[in-house]
């Protein structure tokens, strides 16, 4: 891989340092240079972040970067207060094969023993604090997408064996079956019925980095589909995904609250139950405000969600909060409020239970 080429110094302009005003040189502005700093503002991005190469020697990354899977590496960050981004996942496993640690100057990164499950982006910043307060600095990060190739892994693993992709026809819906090698040949397919669905480069369109793009998803994409690479070899199959299309409003929890008994005796038991329709990708959070919740009455609150089908290929999310009151007595007549909240707002809803 070609890391980007060192700055060169700017060829001087004929007679440019035959100026003078007061016995110092002084350099003409030139519209020339000005062209060549915005062009040049486009590679800050990279300047802070360099691969160590044998011998100690340092190489300016390129956008994207290739390596044998098997292969260690080592990034590093100028800077005093570095953070790091990676794929996920090697977090969420604790690897050990990855270690950073940060020095006076710099901020390091090892990856050891890669395989093609790394590849993704990597990339850092510098934190700008303020007291306890930090926020990112613009002008000084550095990222590259490193390709970890693998001749037996063509596809980039995942955990799981079948994924859900939800089709909002509002915004974009990537079908995540990612290469680890750049140059592979990448085609998608319908299982049922079986066919290979044509991509326009425009419409539909493959991105080594992110998968198989819909700018525009319709109903008429749903079911379930995967993808087939080819390089040098027999074609490898992915995993499997369920396009399950979407036609939920946006906003605030779409919400009802309804009770088994707006009338209870004592020592019944009283179910009251909130549920929110919305979309399947978006979760809702819930609250309770009931009677004799400052004294501590106990009770019990469970909550959960499921996907349905409301025809017509839509999907809606269904997610219900139950609240029970399994020995009702006289201090649980009241008002009880449920307040859902997703990241667009959140509603309230109220039903009274008496005896």
């Amino acid at each position: 891989v070609i890391g980007q080429p060192a700055k060169s110094k700017r060829p001087k302009e004929p007679g440019e340092n035959k100026i003078k005003l007061v016995n110092k040189k002084v350099k003409p502005k030139n519209a020339k240079m000005k062209e060549r700093e915005s062009v040049d503002s486009s590679l800050k991005s990279q300047s802070i972040l360099t691969q160590v190469m044998d011998k100690g020697h340092f190489q300016k990354l390129a956008a994207t970067l290739s390596l044998a899977a098997g292969q260690s590496i080592e990034l590093r960050c100028k800077g005093s207060n570095v953070t790091w981004s990676y794929p996920s996942y090697l977090d969420t496993f604790k690897d050990s094969r990855l270690s950073i640690k940060q020095l006076d100057r710099h901020s390091q990164l090892i990856l050891a023993n890669s395989t093609a499950a790394d590849t993704g982006e990597y990339s850092c910043w510098l934190q700008l604090c303020n007291g306890k307060k930090c926020r990112k600095d613009e002008t000084k990060t550095g990222s590259t997408y490193i390709f970890f190739t693998d001749k037996e892994e063509l596809f980039v693993p995942t955990p799981s064996y079948f994924e859900i992709v939800y089709l909002n026809p509002d915004k974009p819906a990537v079908i995540p079956c990612r290469v680890t090698t750049p140059s592979a040949k990448v085609t998608l397919h319908r299982e049922f019925p079986a066919e290979e669905i044509e991509t326009d480069g425009t419409d539909i369109f493959y991105d080594a980095k992110k998968g198989f793009v819909f700018q525009h998803p319709s109903s008429d994409h749903k079911g379930i589909v995967y993808c087939k690479a080819e390089s040098q070899g027999a074609p490898q199959i992915s995993i499997k995904y369920h396009l399950l299309y979407v036609e939920v409003p946006k906003g605030p929890p779409s919400t009802s609250i309804a009770v088994s008994s707006g009338r209870a005796g004592l020592s019944d038991g009283v179910r009251v139950v909130c549920t929110v329709l919305g979309e399947p990708d978006v979760d809702v959070s819930f609250r309770w405000q009931y009677p004799g919740q400052e004294s501590g009455r106990p009770v019990i609150i469970q909550n959960f969600w499921r996907l349905i089908n409301r025809g017509i290929g839509h999907t809606t999310r269904i997610s219900k909060s139950v609240l029970l009151v399994e020995d009702f007595e006289d201090t649980d007549v009241g008002n009880y409020v449920c307040v859902a909240q997703n990241l667009q707002g959140e509603t309230t809803v109220a039903t009274k239970v008496e005896v």
